[in-house]
């Protein structure tokens, strides 16, 4: 019987799977727009990180979200008003 992480990874497609993968690492994402557009609170994305990452990988993205302001929307400050840099998505 597969577990509960690999129930919730199991339900998305490999885009979506890149996709919050790449939410995660970046560091204006806060772990609610995560939530808001997957339904994966901060634990499950910790989880899901740990499940989808190499060992090596998942202690370098969780040493470089924990404790960051901008991965927490309550903790960001005031004038930070969207998930992302302007210049991250060049067209």
């Amino acid at each position: 019987m597969p577990s509960d992480t690999q129930q919730r990874v199991d339900r998305f497609d490999s885009a979506d799977t890149s996709r919050i993968i790449e939410m995660a690492w970046e560091d204006r994402t806060p772990f609610e727009a995560i939530e808001a557009l997957y339904g994966l609170k901060e634990k499950q994305v910790v989880a899901f990180m740990r499940y989808q990452l190499k060992a090596r990988s998942f202690r370098r993205w969780r040493q470089r979200v924990s404790g960051r302001k901008t991965k927490h929307r309550q903790l960001r400050p005031a004038g930070v008003m969207r998930a992302y840099c302007p210049t991250q998505y060049k067209h």
